[in-house]
């Protein structure tokens, strides 16, 4: 097993991308301070429209499919419960 897999907790090794797509997609006026676990809608970062096009990244990116009983906010509200989401779907 990779080192970086075996030492990260589940989910973590998926923030970096998950930061970089939002970055380049939505307007975030100072991404280092992008929390990992607040409201990416109450942030304003994202609308509905956005949750959409975050789900058209999760199924490209990782090639997993979000089934519509998995639209919640617990798995696509932060960065850190899509990265989970992510882990558990790959898992």
């Amino acid at each position: 097993m990779d080192t970086i897999l075996a030492t990260k907790p589940a989910g973590d090794i998926y923030t970096r991308q998950i930061r970089d797509f939002l970055a380049s997609n939505f307007y975030i006026a100072d991404v280092t301070s992008l929390s990992t676990t607040e409201s990416l809608l109450d942030q304003g970062i994202v609308d509905s429209t956005g949750v959409l096009e975050i789900i058209g990244f999760i199924e490209e990116t990782f090639g997993i499919i979000v089934e519509d009983s998995e639209l919640l906010p617990e798995n696509l509200d932060s960065i850190q419960g899509i990265a989970q989401f992510i882990a558990r779907k790959r898992g």
